[in-house]
């Protein structure tokens, strides 16, 4: 079973607790009503999914139903580390440390 660290409870839970919800840190437009259906779809849709390291919200659902950030691994699904909503993007020097 995949353990995942919540950032708020300060614990590892069980997978089953957990819900991806997609792409982190992506930035918004303040006025969607402005934006073209070609450039909304892209926004609102489109996502990269590289093979390898990712950064991707998640909620424990089953626990303190908050959303928090994970950088995890998409080749060996594993957690590299978990982060609160909020807190800056690593960057790539921290998730290039975070691999070793």
């Amino acid at each position: 079973m995949l353990l995942i660290h919540c950032p708020y409870c300060e614990a590892e839970r069980p997978e089953l607790e957990f819900a991806n919800a997609g792409e982190a840190h992506i930035v918004r437009p303040k006025d969607m009503s402005q934006m073209s259906d070609e450039d909304f779809e892209a926004m609102f849709f489109i996502r990269d999914n590289p093979k390898g390291i990712n950064l991707e919200r998640w909620r424990h659902v089953h626990g303190c139903g908050r959303f928090f950030n994970a950088i995890r691994s998409t080749v060996t699904d594993k957690f590299l580390k978990t982060y609160k909503a909020g807190e800056p993007r690593p960057s790539g020097d921290e998730i290039a440390e975070l691999m070793k």
